[in-house]
């Protein structure tokens, strides 16, 4: 993983820019009504959609950011039969909830799977996960190339 770490603060709202603040009412208008599109949002809020594009990925409602915990593994693995289903099987043990799942073709009896895993309801630590992954007979390698928080864009 990166050591592109990303800081977080906690601000209060009223010391939020004027455009940070009608972001956010933007994105409570499009989470509460789905048939609002981008453009009907920020033009209620009075914000250009520019700020909005600016702004949205970066600010979030402190409810959110403890809300969905997305991970992405790779994992390199050996080519044998029912290699990923235990390897799915390791994940679902830990109550955490498979996104998506890539995998390469098998060369040299190998094959790199990425794994992006939801883990909100993770009944161990990202750490345990791993280790459980390699204590797995044909992993090879784990690694976190990713994680952050999961939210809904609408680009309508």
């Amino acid at each position: 993983m990166t050591e592109n770490i990303d800081h977080f603060f906690l601000v209060r709202e009223d010391m939020l820019t004027e455009a940070m603040q009608k972001t956010l009412e933007a994105k409570r208008l499009l989470e509460n009504e789905p048939s609002t599109t981008i453009g009907d949002a920020v033009q209620k809020v009075g914000l250009s959609r520019s700020a909005f594009y600016k702004y949205r990925d970066a600010i979030l409602p402190f409810h959110t950011m403890s809300q969905a915990k997305i991970i992405t593994l790779s994992i390199l693995l050996t080519d044998k039969s029912g290699t990923l289903s235990e390897l799915l099987g390791v994940v679902a043990e830990t109550q955490s909830n498979v996104l998506t799942i890539n995998q390469t073709i098998p060369l040299q009896g190998r094959a790199n799977v990425t794994l992006t895993v939801d883990t909100t309801m993770l009944s161990v630590d990202v750490k345990s996960l791993m280790q459980r992954i390699k204590e797995m007979k044909a992993v090879e390698k784990v690694e976190l190339v990713g994680s952050g928080t999961g939210s809904a864009n609408k680009d309508k």
